[in-house]
């Protein structure tokens, strides 16, 4: 997502970078370019003028900062304004004891139903008791299609009855949902190709019906500027509370979130980034703008690390590779807890400073798939040849070969790996503990890396996650 604004922007910021004072041409030539960039992204032309006005109004409100390099200050006038124009999220507005249904609405194909279980399954996780309703009963299976999600996750979906009413699938899904007790009942509305009178009609009569706490539009981020003119047209006839933009992942220009905001007038609440039931975040606008701006998303890998890494485990392979006693077990299950992250590419985009080198890594083999090659070629080892690797000779690499269905290539490329990670586990060995925290402390100048730094940040995420170790 917004690999096209982050590359034009980086860009500027290099072309600051060698400037030794920020005078009123350099601004001028930055923002035009930060003006081009915004609008190569999508980002409707509106919003792109109040942008680079309230940027210019800061500029020459700072005059000339000498505290800092041009290029620092444009960086953190741009970061504040993108939160600004991203605009502050929310919680979802659940009360307690009492009856909250969430309506989802958007139009066909934008990804609805499956947000729905989506958004059950993080309800769910967080101890709420949810229940689904499908609405849908124009497109084709869709109600099947919701069935068969929530039977894959655990979750509860009112039983299907053919040729009933979508008004009356609402009201039997509120008299289940009392009946069980649910906390949140979320329902699936159906979608049309297009905006429609007849479409708009039904679902405020729904939603007349159904009291929902939350209005939600499910958008998808492809369609860019179609998709903010959808979340326009919602909000004026139905009335919206927030909206969840899907398939961001697969959005390199991102103008759509960045528009979304000030258009539509409603908060953005959560973000589709992947096609796996739990692929689906909040939203928070600083880390956006940190991800943009190559910064990172230093908080978002912790997070993810915490919710998915097996802590025992992690501890037991870091000690073994800190004592220096490093094997090809040990990096078999290195390679499993970073294949339980997610998508290896889209975690590499989140590490600080790197946001320039996406186009490289999209081209580069690094993936899940890449993962598993490899573990592929270490299961095809027999017990000693994964302790010993340096026994593994040329007849060795042709059985290991031929076991996992790969080139005698792959097995080397896996060994040489394997070399690399183990010599750097002999130089963090030699280092000791306050090398260790000394190149910490280096690494905490990149940008975003003081995040990682901050014991509190990251105890306040996870109280026994301390970079001393302590509880």
């Amino acid at each position: 997502m917004f690999n096209t604004l982050a590359q034009k922007l980086s860009a500027v910021f290099d072309k600051l970078a060698n400037r030794g004072i920020l005078t009123e041409s350099a601004v001028d030539e930055s923002l035009r370019a930060i003006k081009v960039a915004l609008l190569e992204a999508d980002v409707a032309l509106p919003v792109v003028k109040t942008f680079i006005q309230n940027m210019r109004d800061q500029v020459v409100g700072e005059k000339v900062v000498k505290a800092v390099s041009p290029s620092q200050m444009v960086v953190k006038l741009v970061h504040d304004e993108l939160v600004k124009t991203l605009g502050d999220s929310r919680a979802l507005n659940l009360a307690p004891r009492r009856q909250n249904v969430i309506l989802m609405l958007g139009l066909q194909g934008s990804g609805k139903t499956t947000t729905s279980a989506k958004l059950a399954l993080r309800l769910q996780k967080s101890g709420a008791k949810v229940l689904l309703a499908s609405l849908d009963t124009y497109r084709p299976a869709a109600q099947q299609q919701l069935a068969e999600l929530g039977a894959q996750n655990g979750l509860a979906v009112l039983p299907i009855v053919k040729g009933e009413k979508p008004l009356d699938i609402a009201r039997r899904a509120l008299d289940e949902a009392k009946l069980t007790a649910a906390d949140a009942l979320i329902l699936d509305t159906a979608g049309r190709l297009h905006i429609d009178a007849e479409m708009m009609a039904e679902l405020a009569e729904i939603k007349r019906l159904s009291d929902p706490a939350e209005s939600l539009l499910v958008a998808d981020a492809m369609m860019g500027q179609d998709a903010v003119t959808t979340a326009r047209t919602f909000a004026d006839a139905i009335g919206l509370t927030g909206i969840i933009l899907t398939r961001v992942d697969g959005d390199a220009r991102g103008g759509a979130a960045l528009s979304m905001r000030a258009q539509a007038g409603v908060p953005l609440l959560f973000l589709g980034v992947g096609e796996k039931a739990d692929a689906l975040e909040a939203f928070d606008a600083k880390r956006i703008a940190g991800r943009i701006l190559g910064m990172g998303d230093v908080v978002g890998l912790v997070e993810t690390a915490i919710e998915k890494v097996n802590q025992d485990e992690a501890r037991k392979t870091a000690e073994r590779m800190m004592s220096g006693r490093f094997d090809l077990n040990d990096l078999l299950s290195q390679m499993r807890q970073i294949n339980k992250l997610g998508d290896v590419k889209g975690l590499m985009k989140m590490i600080p400073g790197i946001a320039k080198f996406s186009d490289q890594i999209d081209k580069a083999d690094i993936s899940n798939k890449t993962l598993r090659r490899q573990e592929a070629v270490i299961l095809s080892m027999t017990p000693r040849e994964r302790r010993n690797p340096d026994i593994i000779k040329a007849s060795r690499k042709l059985r290991i070969a031929a076991g996992a269905g790969v080139s005698v290539n792959d097995v080397n490329r896996l060994l040489k790996h394997y070399e690399q990670t183990a010599a750097m586990m002999k130089q963090f060995k030699k280092m000791g503990p306050a090398g260790m925290m000394s190149l910490m402390k280096k690494m905490g100048g990149m940008p975003g890396m003081d995040s990682l730094m901050n014991n509190d940040a990251l105890a306040s995420l996870n109280p026994e996650l301390t970079l001393k170790g302590k509880k």
